[in-house]
């Protein structure tokens, strides 16, 4: 079971990441939101700032709908995300390794490709020369 806490700490863990000052929580990379605070609506009442919920991108409605279909009881949304790439999860339906693959996840479909290779310590960028002797040795490699 996962909390606000386990966000906090799994987002700051990011490169790059910035909290933004809220009532809750608020993650963002490169300017660009990926994790935070559901801001609960009902009509009649004060907007209220659950931390047991949390905002996640999810890159497209397609990922959305496999979320919301394939885990009803962890993912939901609301007509105000409609047609948003943006999916609600219940943090206590979840372990804390699922939600470092999610929050992940969300943070490398927000970050510009440069910072995605500082989480990956540079897998995405090509070495010209892997192995100098291995190149001299032969030519075609």
């Amino acid at each position: 079971m996962a909390d606000a806490d386990d966000i906090r700490r799994l987002a700051l863990a990011l490169p790059h990441v910035v909290e933004i000052d809220s009532d809750g929580f608020d993650f963002r990379v490169a300017d660009k939101g990926f994790v935070w605070s559901y801001p609960e609506r009902r009509p009649g009442t004060s907007r209220r700032i659950r931390t047991d919920i949390a905002v996640l991108y999810v890159g497209d409605e397609a990922e959305k709908q496999a979320l919301l279909l394939g885990e009803p009881e962890v993912f939901f949304t609301t007509p105000a995300y409609d047609g948003l790439p943006l999916v609600m999860l219940r943090l206590a339906q979840v372990g804390v390794d699922r939600l470092k693959e999610l929050v992940t996840d969300a943070w490398r479909m927000r970050a510009p490709d440069p910072l995605v290779g500082d989480l990956d310590g540079g897998i995405d960028s090509p070495d010209p020369d892997p192995d100098p002797d291995l190149s001299r040795a032969h030519p075609t490699c």
